[in-house]
């Protein structure tokens, strides 16, 4: 039988086996809890993207924001103070060249008149005189009468009696050209599009802006203003077909035609000023009205990506694409038109693999994981 002894040595290295088994037990859990933390860490350190296709955008399409103004616009100023004594015409009245728009009443240049018309019969009736007197001294000069120097004194007041005259005459003509502008007249063939005055109010000769008594536009044919970017300028040449489109009128356009440009960019805005002329037999276009002007230009259809997956930074723009081995090719490519919700690139292919909406900081060569196409759910 055992002794007492080999019992306790037999406890003791059971205790031992199991201390070390627990041990061991511990060590290999943390050990695979930290393998599962490592393999956790450098699992989420690949980010997850989405990626999308390039998409063609439409063909040639260039739609531009413009304002319409009229083909003529003439503001009518006074040339003459005085009160409003009557105006023929309202707004949106249609008128003729030369028909009367109103008269002005000027009391005080009438008066200035009559005075011009008195000094000028005052000077003829001098000048008629002088010269009277003129001839009968170089009568009296064959006789040897008076002496010559008399004789040239008659004949100087005489001459200077004929200039008073010629001024006198030319002050009358000067008031009378201004009593013309007492009468207000249309310039053109037109339409009044505005009326600033009244019977009785006091009227001021000016020329500054929103002084105007009337303003008369010929609305028969209008300009439209386009501000081109420099990108597109080649694709709109004078001669160009546009199609005009108008808030007030949706599911209309009217036939513009590109009649001139300003062969110069701004500065400012990077791009240039072109002028396109419709015809508006109806008066359905308004002057000083926002339209919406799209260029047929040739060309093929381009690529469209999101605005969010366009990168622009140091390098310049780019687009983050996606290798057949999931790891990142950053693509650099100009953008040819801004179309609002999406963006024309150059420089991309058709079957690229796009990142929208690229994580910050995204670098070539950067491994990535991509997401799993959402499911549509069933309809």
């Amino acid at each position: 039988m055992p002794t007492e002894q080999s019992r306790l040595r037999l406890a003791g290295i059971v205790a031992l086996v199991v201390a070390l088994l627990v041990v061991a037990t511990g060590l290999w859990t943390r050990q695979s809890r930290a393998t599962q933390l490592k393999e956790r860490a450098a699992d989420a350190a690949v980010p997850t993207v989405a990626v999308i296709a390039p998409t063609r955008s439409a063909a040639g399409k260039l739609e531009l924001p413009a304002r319409i103004e009229a083909w003529s616009r003439a503001p009518i100023y006074a040339r003459v103070s005085g009160y409003l004594k009557r105006w023929n015409v309202d707004i949106g009245a249609p008128v003729h060249s030369g028909q009367r728009l109103a008269e002005i009443e000027a009391p005080d240049l009438d008066q200035q008149l009559a005075q011009a018309r008195a000094e000028l019969a005052t000077a003829r009736a001098n000048e008629q005189l002088a010269a009277t007197t003129a001839r009968r001294w170089q009568s009296l000069l064959d006789s040897d009468s008076v002496s010559r120097q008399e004789v040239e004194d008659r004949v100087g007041d005489a001459t200077a009696k004929q200039a008073t005259v010629k001024a006198a005459q030319a002050n009358v003509e000067r008031l009378q050209a201004l009593a013309g502008y007492l009468k207000l007249t249309a310039p053109f063939d037109g339409v009044v599009t505005a009326r600033n005055t009244d019977v009785g109010a006091l009227i001021n000769v000016g020329g500054a802006p929103g002084s105007e008594l009337f303003v008369v536009s010929d609305i028969r044919r209008l300009r439209v203003y386009v501000n081109v970017p420099q990108r597109q300028v080649a694709q709109v040449a004078v001669g160009a077909k546009a199609q005009l489109i108008v808030p007030e009128r949706p599911g209309q356009s009217f036939e513009a035609t590109v009649v001139s440009s300003a062969q110069a960019i701004s500065s400012a805005s990077g791009t240039m000023l072109v002028q396109l002329s419709v015809a508006n037999p109806k008066g359905e276009l308004l002057p000083g009205g926002f339209a919406t002007v799209r260029f047929d230009a040739p060309g093929e259809p381009g690529l469209a990506v999101p605005p969010g997956a366009v990168i622009t930074s140091r390098a310049g723009v780019q687009v983050a694409t996606v290798d057949a081995n999931n790891h990142v090719k950053l693509a650099t490519v100009t953008i040819a038109r801004d179309l609002g919700n999406r963006v024309e690139v150059t420089g991309l292919g058709p079957d690229a693999r796009v990142i929208d909406t690229p994580p910050d900081g995204v670098a070539d060569g950067d491994l990535v994981r991509v997401a799993a196409p959402a499911k549509k759910e069933a309809s």
